[in-house]
């Protein structure tokens, strides 16, 4: 049952009206958000797997040290960002399932 702002005829009601009707039947930005986390977990996971491989290059030493440390670094800042994200998204839930009904 889509739900419809009262008094919004205009361009911006009409637009929040899409966006309540979006939120209450799921909408396909659900299907997005969903996506963008898919690829934020992939990005994390490529991240990891070129330090790794700068890490070894670094041991046989056709890498540079800084290239690897600084290889390193960017794939923990992302994996720090993404834990953020996820403790963000479990807050939310646990805020949503405190909420009376």
């Amino acid at each position: 049952m889509p739900i419809e702002v009262l008094g919004t005829r205009s361009g911006a009601g009409s637009a929040v009206t899409r966006g309540a009707k979006a939120a209450v039947t799921g909408g396909a930005d659900a299907g997005a958000f969903a996506e963008k986390l898919g690829q934020l977990v992939e990005h994390v996971e490529d991240t990891a797997a070129e330090a790794n491989v700068a890490i070894n290059g670094m041991i046989d030493k056709s890498v540079d040290v800084h290239e690897a440390m600084l290889a390193l670094t960017k794939a923990e800042q992302t994996f720090q960002l993404t834990v953020q994200i996820r403790n963000k998204l479990v807050q939310a839930y646990q805020d949503i399932m405190r909420m009376p009904v």
